[in-house]
C-alpha cells in the first residue's frame, strides 16, 4: 500500500471509531482490553495520536519528548470523547498530508522512510482499536477489505513480531506458514529462544503448523481480536496458540 491510502485508511478508519465510541457507555468494558472502558480506550487512541503527530509534524529524530499521560493530560470529559477522539485523527492526517515524501524522524519499524511508517502504523493501530470500540459498543465489526487486512497481517508478521523485544519466543524451533487465500501473500516465521525471524512465500519444507484464511480473519485473529475459527490450521495448532499468547496484542 502506498502512503497516501495508509493515510486514507487512518482518516476513515478513526471517522468509524468516533462512531462506534459515540454510541457506547463511557464505562463500558472492552472486551479485547480487558482492564480497558471505552473512556480508557479513547484516551489511549486519542493520545496516540496527538504523540505520532508531534514526531511527524515537528520533525523530531529521538524517542523523547511528552509520554502519554503528560500528552492526554485530564483528557476529555464523557459527553466529549467521541470529538476530541476526531480532532487528534484528523490532526494527524493533516500532518501526515503535509510532510515531505523525504521527512527525518524517528521511527521504530522496518519502512521505506519514516513518513511511510507512521502513515502504515497508525492505520492499523487505529484500525484495530475501531474494532475494539465496535464490540465495546456491541455494534457489529466492519469488514475490512482484503489488501488492507493483508498488509496489517505483513506489518504484524514482519515489522512488530520479528523485533528482539517482543514475548514471541520458542524453547524448541518451530515454523508456521500463514497463507492468505483471498490475496496473493505467505508468510514463513521462524520461531526459536532468541525470537522471530519472517520471511516472505513458503518454505522448502513444510511448516511445522500452516494457518489459511481470508486476510480479514488473519487479521482479526493473529492481531486477538477474534478467536481462529475461521481459520484452517493444519498440522500442530499449539504452534498457532503459542504465537497468539506471546503476541498478545490487547493492550490494557
Amino acid at each position: 500500500m502506498e502512503v497516501a491510502a495508509h493515510i486514507d485508511a487512518l482518516r476513515e478508519e478513526g471517522e468509524r471509531m468516533a462512531g462506534a465510541v459515540a454510541q457506547a457507555d463511557p464505562g463500558t468494558s472492552v472486551p479485547t482490553c480487558p482492564d480497558w472502558t471505552v473512556r480508557d480506550l479513547v484516551r489511549h487512541m486519542g493520545g496516540v495520536h496527538r504523540w505520532a503527530t508531534g514526531f511527524v509534524a515537528e520533525g523530531r529524530t529521538d524517542a523523547g519528548g511528552p509520554g502519554l499521560d503528560e500528552i492526554v493530560g485530564a483528557g476529555p470529559d464523557d459527553t466529549e470523547l467521541a470529538d476530541w477522539l476526531r480532532q487528534g485523527c484528523a490532526a494527524l492526517v493533516a500532518a501526515l498530508r503535509a510532510a515531505p515524501a523525504d521527512l527525518e524522524c524517528w521511527s521504530f519499524l522496518p519502512a521505506p522512510s519514516p513518513l511511510a511508517m507512521w502513515a502504515r502504523r497508525q492505520a492499523h493501530e487505529t484500525a484495530i482499536h475501531r474494532v475494539d470500540a465496535e464490540l465495546a459498543a456491541g455494534s457489529t465489526v466492519s469488514p475490512f477489505g482484503a489488501p488492507f487486512a493483508a498488509d496489517g497481517v505483513d506489518e504484524l508478521l514482519s515489522g512488530i513480531v520479528a523485533r528482539r523485544s517482543t514475548n514471541v519466543r520458542a524453547e524448541a524451533p518451530t515454523t508456521m506458514t500463514v497463507r492468505c487465500r483471498d490475496v496473493d501473500a505467505v508468510w514463513t516465521l521462524h520461531l526459536d529462544e532468541d525470537g522471530v525471524t519472517t520471511t516472505h512465500g513458503a518454505g522448502d519444507t513444510p511448516a511445522a503448523c500452516t494457518v489459511t484464511g481470508a486476510a480479514g480473519d488473519l487479521y482479526l485473529a493473529l492481531w486477538n481480536r477474534a478467536g481462529p475459527d475461521a481459520l484452517v490450521i493444519e498440522a500442530e495448532a499449539a504452534v498457532l496458540d503459542l504465537f497468539v499468547e506471546r503476541v498478545n496484542l490487547r493492550w490494557g
